[in-house]
């Protein structure tokens, strides 16, 4: 089974990737911990991403990804066909800023973000060393498998 993805497309933003390459790397994040989920993947311009980052997040910018888990009620849960299991908010600007940045290939970002974010879904977060060293083992497992650089490589040796 592989994960239903709901795109939203509200961007202006070029070189958003197509539905094929996000359903391909969402089923490659989710296939061992949800692959009978349900997934809204909404792409945005900066001023969205920057509203939602403010309110949920207290944070006065835009944001590359914002993960939103849905809480699915207990009685529900057993009659459901899939795992509704929340959405997404790209800024398809500051992917493409962040990939400029950080010289790395737009397509392997795109698909880096939005692996990172199904991994928030399903509760992986990276509030401490622990946490970060696991989440990032595991999206770099998962990058590299779809024929992708590692992604912190890139980030430290653009850095340096």
């Amino acid at each position: 089974m592989t994960v239903l993805l709901d795109i939203q497309l509200v961007s202006e933003h070029d070189d958003i990737p197509g539905r094929e390459a996000m359903q391909r790397w969402l089923d490659a994040a989710l296939q061992d911990r949800h692959p009978d989920a349900e997934v809204v993947v909404r792409i945005v311009d900066e001023q969205e991403s920057h509203d939602l980052n403010l309110q949920y997040r207290e944070m006065d910018k835009p944001t590359n990804v914002l993960s939103f888990p849905f809480e699915v009620p207990a009685v529900v849960q057993p009659d459901m066909e899939r795992i509704l299991l929340g959405d997404l908010v790209i800024c398809a600007p500051v992917v493409a800023s962040e990939a400029i940045q950080q010289s790395k290939n737009i397509e392997a970002h795109w698909a880096h973000i939005l692996i990172h974010g199904a991994l928030h879904l399903c509760g992986y977060d990276h509030q401490n060393d622990v946490q970060a060293n696991e989440m990032e083992a595991l999206e770099t497992k998962i990058i590299t498998g779809l024929g992708f650089a590692p992604p912190y490589e890139s980030e430290s040796q653009a850095s340096a």
